[in-house]
């Protein structure tokens, strides 16, 4: 995964319809037991590689609401299996789609101290005034 949308989304649902993975699903959607807001599914999220920024930040209104997370790579199994912030797919035949099992591409030019910052995507890639 590469971003966490925070507490801060007003769930307008704007990322919703760019996300080119299909990685976003409303708050009504979530499959966190209090989801509140819109969240991205870490398993499916390719942080937009192949574009200037990702899709979401940049056409998201608020602020400083997505920010980076660590890669979906099998070094940060732990991060999202083990964590509270995340519901990880079970696929029927492959079993819970983890990062060791279906890692996912990132950008390296997001720095390691910048994800565990969680800097906001929209500052680090100058979307921002």
């Amino acid at each position: 995964m590469a971003v966490l949308i925070t507490d801060s989304c007003i769930n307008c649902d704007a990322c919703i319809e760019e996300c080119p993975a299909t990685a976003i699903v409303s708050g009504s959607e979530s499959p966190l037991s209090d989801g509140e807001y819109t969240y991205v599914k870490p398993e499916k999220c390719i942080e937009c590689v192949d574009s200037a920024v990702p899709k979401c930040a940049d056409v998201c209104p608020t602020e400083g609401c997505i920010v980076w997370d660590m890669p979906y790579t099998p070094e940060y199994n732990d991060h999202f299996v083990q964590s509270g912030e995340y519901v990880i797919r079970v696929h029927k035949s492959k079993g819970l789609m983890s990062p060791e099992v279906s890692p996912m591409p990132w950008r390296e030019s997001i720095s390691m101290e910048q994800r565990e910052a969680r800097v906001s995507v929209g500052e680090t890639l100058k979307l921002y005034n």
